[in-house]
């Protein structure tokens, strides 16, 4: 249908530069250009005017990954050291709260147990021996120096027993539950958080030191999408704009996000990282995931076109720049987005405020130029 409208308006064109005695077309071997008559202009209905800064609604069309914020991310390992005696967790597995996620086991282990029962059996007789103290020395009986030792033991003793007490608690035992009955050399190491199985990094029957990371546990309930922004669109960028995510094996199919923050450093690449919330999480949704993103940017003044006054010929768009004499040229431009009926204009050294062009009805004098060079009817 387009080939037809610029086949009969070529023809009116040439019509009328045959019928009305008008100029005629100048003959040139550039078919980059081509001289129209104002009879020519005013039949084909051509429209010239300038371009001009115009607020439109861009886009940013972006890459990040699927990012987990450290908080949700859980290093497990065993603070006092010892053998891996069974785990049945493989990376990727599930886990609950408070779940068995492996099991502890070294003689030291049944030795703190073992010291703490008998510093609070001391701690017992040395405050019935306080007590005892106290009592003397109201009588007169003993001397205030003993009763004064008799304090700094039960003292000492307090704090050694609560030290145990603490070492038990920060592998899972509690103390006011343990007895001489329920010594054990294993201890259950439990998932301190609902997610899965990120990383395992021990085998059974390995010792670990109280440094070493068993297993790695994440917390998916706030994975996020974390972009890549250049530095020249940082300021673009600002919390609750809207983004839209696509991922690489799903690219029809866009995920509704919302800015959350943007970092106020820039990398060495110059460029910072923008994090997004996802509006509906994913279930499909893995840390380190590859992503593509358009962020919505509202109102950005950006030199702007009528959609209409584009050509496209041979894979590449043009505008037709209005030039003394009723000239005509072809201009190659590279163009941004379309926002409703105004297509956007990356800005070069040829385009400017000052460039005039064709407007509207472009695609006739497009045909002139590539008919036969822009030869004389």
């Amino acid at each position: 249908m387009k080939s037809l409208y610029i086949f009969l308006l070529t023809l009116i064109l040439i019509s009328c530069g045959a019928d009305e005695k008008v100029k005629p077309v100048e003959k040139t071997e550039d078919m980059n250009s081509v001289e129209l008559s104002d009879e020519q202009i005013k039949q084909a209905g051509i429209v010239v005017d300038s371009i001009a800064f115009r607020a439109i609604n861009a886009e940013l069309k972006v890459n990040g990954l699927v990012d987990v914020p450290p908080q949700n991310i859980v290093s497990v390992s065993f603070p006092l050291g010892g053998y891996l005696k069974n785990t049945q967790l493989l990376p990727g597995m599930r886990v609950r709260r408070g779940e068995v996620i492996g099991i502890m086991e070294d003689p030291s282990l049944v030795q703190l147990q073992q010291d703490y029962l008998m510093a609070e059996a001391r701690l017992q007789y040395l405050q019935q021996d306080l007590q005892r103290q106290k009592l003397l020395n109201e009588n007169k009986v003993s001397a205030d120096k003993v009763l004064q030792q008799a304090e700094s033991d039960f003292k000492a003793q307090n704090v050694l027993v609560r030290g145990f007490s603490e070492k038990l608690k920060l592998i899972g035992i509690q103390p006011a539950s343990l007895t001489a009955e329920s010594i054990s050399r294993s201890v259950p190491i439990r998932s301190p958080i609902n997610g899965f199985v990120s990383k395992v990094n021990v085998n059974i029957g390995k010792y670990v030191n109280p440094s070493d990371v068993l297993f790695e546990l994440i917390n998916p309930d706030d994975m996020h999408a974390a972009l890549t922004v250049f530095e020249k669109d940082i300021a673009l960028v600002h919390p609750d704009q809207k983004v839209y995510v696509t991922f690489v094996d799903e690219p029809y199919r866009e995920y509704e996000c919302e800015v959350l923050l943007v970092t106020r450093n820039v990398d060495g690449d110059r460029s910072a990282l923008v994090h997004c919330h996802f509006e509906k999480q994913p279930d499909r949704l893995l840390p380190g995931m590859f992503l593509n993103a358009r962020i919505v940017v509202n109102n950005v003044r950006s030199l702007a076109v009528p959609s209409e006054s584009l050509v496209r010929f041979e894979n590449q768009n043009y505008l037709l720049a209005a030039e003394p004499d009723n000239h005509f040229t072809l201009l190659p431009v590279q163009t941004g987005v379309e926002d409703n009926g105004w297509t956007e204009i990356k800005p070069t050294e040829n385009i400017s405020t000052s460039t005039r062009i064709i407007t509207k009805n472009p695609y006739p004098v497009l045909a002139m130029m590539k008919s036969e060079g822009g030869e004389e009817h």
